[in-house]
C-alpha cells in the first residue's frame, strides 16, 4: 500500500503534467475511477496559477499578449511547482525563465522587464523601517564619513538592463502608453522602494547601482564609490548619496569600531 506521502507527491505531480496519468485509487462519488472529474481539476489547476503570474507581471503580459502569455506560463508552471501555500512569491523565477524561453528572444529585453515587476512585488510586501534623513547623516563626523557603512531599506531593489527596460515597462503598466523604444539607447537601471505608503521606482544615474550594491553588502562608503567609479568615471559621489537620502533608501549607519543613529 502506498504510503500517504508518496500518493500525495503522485498527485501533484500529475496536477502539473498532462502526460502523467490520474493518481491510482482516484474516483468519484460513485466509487468508478473519475479522469474527466481529475483533468478538469488539473485545468484549474493550473489556470490559476497562470492567473497569478498574470498578475504578478502585469507588463509582461501586455507586452507579449494574451495567448503568448498562457503559452509560455503554461510552460513555466509545469516546470515551477508552488513550492508554499503562500503564493505571494510564486513567481520569483520567471525573469530567468524568460531568459531560457526561445520564442521570447525576439524581445531580448523582456526578462528585464520582469525582473522590474517581481521587484517591486518584493518592494511592496518588504517590512517596514523608518528611513534616515539628511540632519540624521549630519551627526556623522564628515572626516570620517568615507568608512561609514550606510544599512539599506529593506524594501529597496536594484534592477540593471542593458536596454531600456525602465522605459518599456512605464510604457505597459497602468496608464502607460506603449510607443516606439530605441533598443539601441542604452541601458536603464532602476531603483524600486518603499519607503512610505506607495513603491516608487526611479531611474538610477550610471555608477548608482554599484554604490547601492556595494553598500548592500555591508561595505563602507569609501569602497561604494569605488565600485561606482569602475562603472562610470562620471559618477558624482554627493548628488548620487543626496538622491538616495531623498528617496529614503537608508535606515542606519555604522563605523567599524563604533555605531551612530539608528542600529544597522
Amino acid at each position: 500500500m502506498q504510503r500517504l506521502a508518496e500518493r500525495q507527491q503522485e498527485f501533484a505531480l500529475a496536477l502539473l503534467d498532462a502526460a502523467r496519468a490520474a493518481p491510482r485509487g482516484l474516483v468519484g462519488p460513485d466509487g468508478l475511477p473519475s479522469l474527466r472529474r481529475f483533468a478538469v481539476y488539473r485545468n484549474n489547476v493550473v489556470a490559476g496559477l497562470i492567473e497569478t503570474l498574470k498578475e504578478n507581471y502585469p507588463a509582461v503580459h501586455r507586452i507579449v499578449g494574451d495567448e503568448f502569455f498562457r503559452a509560455m506560463t503554461g510552460q513555466f508552471v509545469t516546470a515551477n511547482p508552488p513550492q508554499s501555500p503562500i503564493m505571494l512569491g510564486y513567481g520569483a523565477g520567471f525573469p530567468e525563465f524568460i531568459d531560457g524561453f526561445d520564442p521570447a528572444a525576439a524581445l531580448p529585453y523582456l526578462a528585464d522587464v520582469a525582473r522590474i515587476e517581481r521587484a517591486w512585488i518584493g518592494a511592496y510586501h518588504a517590512a517596514e523601517a523608518e528611513p534616515l534623513s539628511a540632519d540624521d547623516l549630519l551627526t556623522i563626523d564628515q572626516d570620517r564619513l568615507a568608512l561609514v557603512r550606510l544599512a539599506l531599506h529593506p524594501s529597496l531593489r536594484v534592477t540593471q538592463s542593458r536596454f531600456p527596460a525602465l522605459t518599456i515597462w512605464r510604457m505597459n503598466v497602468a496608464g502607460g502608453e506603449p510607443g516606439a523604444v530605441d533598443l539601441e539607447a542604452g541601458g536603464e537601471d532602476a531603483l524600486i522602494i518603499r519607503s512610505s505608503a506607495e513603491v516608487v521606482v526611479n531611474q538610477l544615474p550610471m555608477g548608482a547601482a554599484a554604490l547601492v550594491r556595494t553598500l548592500g553588502a555591508g561595505r563602507p562608503v569609501v569602497a561604494a564609490a569605488i565600485a561606482a567609479l569602475e562603472a562610470t568615471p562620471y559618477f558624482d559621489l554627493r548628488t548620487i548619496l543626496a538622491g538616495l537620502i531623498e528617496a529614503g533608501a537608508f535606515i542606519g549607519w555604522s563605523l567599524e569600531q563604533d555605531t551612530g543613529g539608528a542600529p544597522s
